[in-house]
């Protein structure tokens, strides 16, 4: 198995449990990555703190890039990265990939990623939903975006916060081409 190159990118949405399990399970399966570069937004972090009661992010063995490092290398096609996962991933955020406005690191590689035709997994985390944001999913999802809602499973048994955010995160990570082992199957 070739091992993959994957931006991570942490918006200022609510929902960092999200975040915080999606770097748990890279850690986990770091035999499948052979990069991961994480750029998060000051919202990101804001929330990671807020509702999480921590700075953890610090912790984690990625490469972290700032939101106006252009020399970051997924910043350009030619470096490669195979997947990119926003999560969780404001509406901002979103409608800013969808109109191509690439004015900072997250959508640039956004961006890049589209333009290669590589998996772009976005996790909105966000309730009710408007016109705008269903247009903008919409059109992102013909570009090539894969939209995968923050929306947990319930028929697999999960007993916490945490075991539900997995629900979503070993999906988000399955449709960026990362196996995961030990989620609950239908059927």
């Amino acid at each position: 198995m070739q091992k993959q190159k994957i931006v991570l990118a942490i918006a200022g949405s609510s929902g960092s449990i999200y975040a915080k399990v999606m770097m748990d399970r890279l850690v986990e399966l770091k035999d499948q990555w052979e990069a991961v570069g994480v750029v998060m937004t000051d919202n990101g972090r804001y929330n990671w703190e807020l509702e999480l009661g921590n700075k953890d992010y610090e912790n984690y063995p990625f490469d972290f890039y700032e939101k106006k490092d252009w020399h970051a290398p997924f910043a350009s096609g030619s470096a490669r990265y195979g997947a990119m996962l926003v999560c969780p991933c404001s509406m901002g955020l979103l409608g800013r990939i969808n109109a191509g406005i690439s004015n900072d690191l997250i959508t640039r590689a956004a961006d890049v990623i589209l333009k290669e035709r590589r998996k772009l997994v976005m996790i909105p985390r966000e309730t009710p939903l408007s016109l705008i944001h269903l247009r903008n999913m919409t059109s992102l999802t013909e570009a090539g975006a894969i939209i995968c809602p923050a929306i947990p499973s319930f028929y697999g048994g999960a007993t916490g916060p945490e075991e539900l955010a997995a629900t979503v995160v070993d999906r988000a990570l399955e449709l960026a081409g990362i196996e995961v082992s030990g989620t609950y199957r239908w059927g």
